[in-house]
């Protein structure tokens, strides 16, 4: 005896998901990219360059400047 096939979520509906969303995830790429540039920049300021929170100095990317 066979069991009967039937989705896990039920009957499938064929909606364009991707081409109705792409707007979004295009959107949210570019503010990810934003806010990463962002915080970038924002680590490299002379503020916080010597700052030992700062993530460049733990991985050894760069030695705190001496003033």
């Amino acid at each position: 005896m066979e069991a009967p096939r039937s989705s896990l979520l039920g009957k499938k509906y064929p909606v364009p998901i991707i081409r109705t969303l792409w707007p979004f995830f295009s959107a949210g790429l570019v503010i990810a990219y934003g806010v990463n540039s962002l915080a970038t920049r924002l680590a490299d300021t002379d503020e916080f360059r010597n700052d030992p929170r700062n993530p460049a100095i733990k991985s050894g990317a760069r030695t705190p400047d001496k003033h």
